[in-house]
């Protein structure tokens, strides 16, 4: 992550005075909870009182925080093509990240550009074996706090050749300490045998598309338990069990452009996704779709209106907006910084509101993937209002401080492994000036008129997207449509078209928007960043923009297969002879 900060030399005793505050407190870890929770707390309390020495002037100081984090999961993956399973896998594994902060929170060795440095990765046994899971943590912290030791010297050096920096925020906030211990997540049970057949039929249904040259249909089933314990007295426990389908398919048009469709489906567990008839409807959609777009007309460059489904809608706020409210994107000589002087001003029509609420674990019966109980630094999940009625009020914060924001919301979330920043979970956009998706067509089409458009664009479904947020670079974004339409003035029937960017600054394309449907949608996916790739989820209603901005995608030079795919019913038929 590109944050950077800076103590002030007046405030270094009121630093120390804090640190001071927040000194550990002992906790003896209770008989009822897990053996690895206890082993975590005990080597944890050892730890602490063991390493380093209090003496001001000691080359080797003590750590004034210390964590565990444990993600102990059982998995599953399997995947199938054309009828035939590719890959079938299941794994537990227990993965340990230890976190150790030297100094004070004003001022310590994750500071800048050092953030990394306070996290150590290491794989745990597997069984509850209290001396080999000790021996690893054990292991794990004092190579952890090498690591720590080394940086603490670089920031201090650092600190006295380097200007004042803008933002001169706290490294690390103060927060009280939390209890509490779920039971654990359910032990991952499935009929391989029956589930494999399941993957194989939807793939079966991809030969009869022989333009189609890839296909995967995958699923992927976790029963995770998270273990957290600080030197702090937080501990607790949560469960998460997700089960996720995804079918991809690939084709190429005759002019070389690559084109592809994808389909998630989630669930809280694998008997609650949708059922092998509703699967086999959307790719067969799916299928024919991509044999439509081989055709379609590419698009050429474009700015004017258009409309945003649903879906496309989610991802584009999640792309544009989300991640430029995360907090530590407000503070460090590289962010743009794009809303961080914005607080308490419109960024946004009037009528739009943004919260982001991982404590939805779904949307009118729709898994949520951005749900979670507590963040990754063992603080509990809440509701976040971003925007209200187009005024900025806050960012999504770890435990990272800006300027004017020195606590936790709930929000710091990380891939196993690396260290945790202020993150999206379930970003929700709702709005007052809603109509009919009748009515929403009708005001593209009377919006492309008055602009003297001879069309406006309808995108149905968007894949990804990226936002650039760094300083030295333009703060830009550009989304990817998978599936996009120009809707005519002249009533003409809609046009498949293909080869669409959107692109743009946030700011124009935010308050471009005119008017939203009275219906919201949901999309689901893996958001990667900088503390790396976890589930996001986003809501959002149909929206019709004033004007957005199209380029052409790469054109690609590869051409379509040259000899056309073996016969499905070959081998069949020699074996029936």
């Amino acid at each position: 992550m590109n944050q950077r900060s800076r103590i002030v030399a007046g405030a270094t005793f009121s630093a120390l005075l804090v640190g001071s505050l927040i000194r550990p407190t002992q906790r003896v870890a209770a008989a009822s909870e897990p053996v690895l929770m206890q082993t975590m707390q005990s080597e944890l309390q050892r730890a602490m009182t063991s390493l380093g020495s209090s003496s001001e002037d000691s080359s080797q100081p003590k750590p004034y925080f210390l964590s565990y984090s444990v993600a102990d999961t059982e998995s599953v993956s399997m995947s199938a093509e054309y009828g035939a399973i590719t890959s079938s896998n299941q794994s537990h594994s227990r993965t340990a990240d230890i976190q150790i902060r030297l100094g004070t929170p004003a001022l310590d060795n994750t500071h800048g550009d050092h953030r990394t440095s306070a996290l150590t990765t290491m794989p745990l046994p597997l069984t509850d074996d209290r001396a080999a899971i000790a021996r690893s943590l054990w292991y794990a912290t004092n190579r952890g706090y090498g690591k720590a030791l080394d940086s603490l010297l670089k920031v201090k050096t650092e600190q006295q050749v380097r200007a004042k920096e803008e933002d001169v925020s706290a490294d690390f906030s103060t927060e009280a300490a939390k209890s509490e211990i779920l039971p654990p997540a359910p032990q991952l049970t499935l009929d391989k045998a029956v589930w494999e057949q399941r993957l194989r039929d939807l793939s079966a249904h991809f030969q009869q598309y022989p333009d189609i040259f890839y296909n995967t249909v995958a699923l992927d089933a976790e029963s995770e338990t998270d273990y957290f314990v600080s030197s702090e007295s937080t501990h607790v426990a949560t469960p998460n069990h997700v089960a996720r389908l995804v079918i991809v398919a690939r084709t190429r048009a005759a002019d070389g452009m690559d084109l592809f469709r994808a389909e998630t489906f989630e669930a809280d567990k694998l008997s609650s996704l949708p059922d092998q008839k509703t699967l086999a409807t959307k790719l067969e959609a799916m299928a024919k779709n991509l044999e439509a777009l081989r055709v379609a007309p590419i698009t050429e460059p474009f700015n004017g209106p258009a409309i945003l489904s649903g879906r496309a809608a989610a991802v584009f706020f999640h792309e544009v907006l989300g991640h430029r409210l995360e907090g530590q994107r407000q503070r460090g000589d590289e962010e743009g910084q794009t809303f961080t002087k914005l607080v308490g001003k419109p960024i946004l029509p009037t009528f739009l509101s943004v919260a982001d609420d991982p404590t939805l674990a779904d949307f009118h019966g729709i898994s949520l993937s951005g749900h979670y109980n507590y963040d990754d630094e063992g603080q509990p999940a809440r509701r976040v209002d971003l925007v209200r009625d187009g005024v900025l009020e806050t960012f999504l914060m770890s435990r990272l401080p800006v300027a004017s924001f020195s606590t936790s919301n709930g929000h710091g979330r990380a891939q196993t492994g690396r260290m945790p920043t202020g993150r999206q979970g379930n970003l929700i956009v709702t709005s007052s000036k809603s109509v009919t998706d009748a009515q929403l067509r009708q005001m593209l089409i009377d919006e492309a008129k008055k602009q003297g458009k001879p069309y406006g664009l309808y995108f149905e479904d968007i894949s990804s997207g990226f936002a650039v947020t760094t300083r030295r670079s333009p703060q830009a974004f550009q989304v990817i449509p998978l599936v996009v339409y120009r809707v005519f003035v002249d009533g003409r029937p809609d046009e498949l078209v293909r080869g669409v960017s959107i692109v743009g600054t946030p700011q124009a394309a935010l308050n471009s928007i005119l008017a939203t449907s009275d219906k919201q949608d949901v999309f689901n996916g893996i958001c990667g960043a900088e503390s790396g790739s976890i589930p996001v989820s986003a809501v959002a209603p149909a929206m019709l923009v004033s004007a957005i901005e199209t380029q052409r995608q790469a054109q690609g030079t590869a051409r379509p297969p040259i000899i056309p795919p073996p016969d499905p019913t070959a081998s069949t038929t020699k074996e029936a002879k």
